[in-house]
């Protein structure tokens, strides 16, 4: 009966979770605790230091772990490689696994307003494609960076997401391919025009070193358009994930 209990109450905790993420305002500490509010606004200390404004109270940024508020959800990436300054990143996509992509915080310090005397927003931004500031992570478990490493030990349990990324790995590997080829031969290109024109050779020599050049470009740019591919691989990996 006890087991029962327990069981039941952690159910409830997790639904009640589901709600307040759907319908309410409210700060989710790394210590875990949750702090309900009805307003949650950004807003600088004496010091100048940002801190979330939450009703009536000051909450330092590094106690924050994940803030829901009327501007959409987001997570501190402070713990996220070396030392940052304390940054957010906003939820894109919501699923088994949720994708952060960094916004910028855009702090006006003379913009009075009667109820904040100080805002701060986010400038809101259109999502993009796979990038560098993009992170994810499941639930409320801290966040990692959105990359083939990271997103092969986490989507283990899929297979058609496993293609999807072992895909990704070979559409990388032949696009770091076409950059290494491009980049020699365009150098090779460039040597041979840089030599000595005057032999008898230099009209062959300037051919040469021109088509050279102009395949490196060739395939250089191919490489760079082999990008946009990957990360579409990348991105389809988590949608069939959270299917």
């Amino acid at each position: 009966m006890k087991k029962l209990l327990i069981i039941a109450m952690a159910c409830y905790g997790l639904s009640a979770r589901a709600q307040m993420r759907e319908s309410r305002d409210f700060l989710y500490l790394y210590s875990d605790s949750i702090i309900y509010a009805n307003n949650i606004k950004f807003r600088p200390d004496f010091s100048g230091t940002l801190r979330v404004r939450v009703d009536s109270r000051n909450v330092p940024i590094g106690q924050v772990k994940f803030l829901n508020s009327r501007d959409g959800f987001f997570a501190n990436t402070r713990k996220i490689g070396g030392i940052r300054a304390e940054e957010f990143a906003e939820r894109i996509i919501e699923g088994r696994i949720n994708v952060f992509q960094e916004r910028s915080l855009s702090y006006a310090p003379f913009i009075y307003n009667p109820n904040y005397a100080y805002e701060t927003h986010y400038v809101p931004a259109p999502a993009a494609s796979i990038n560098s500031n993009m992170y994810y992570n499941k639930g409320y478990a801290d966040l990692k960076r959105l990359n083939c490493s990271n997103l092969k030990r986490d989507l283990a349990d899929d297979p058609q997401s496993m293609d999807m990324l072992r895909a990704y790995r070979r559409s990388v590997n032949t696009t770091t391919s076409l950059y290494i080829a491009g980049a020699a031969s365009m150098l090779a290109g460039v040597a041979i025009l840089a030599s000595d024109g005057k032999n008898a050779y230099s009209d062959s020599n300037f051919i040469i070193g021109f088509s050279l050049s102009a395949l490196g470009a060739g395939l250089i740019t191919g490489g760079y358009l082999k990008t946009f591919s990957s990360k579409q691989k990348l991105e389809a990996a988590v949608d069939s994930y959270n299917r």
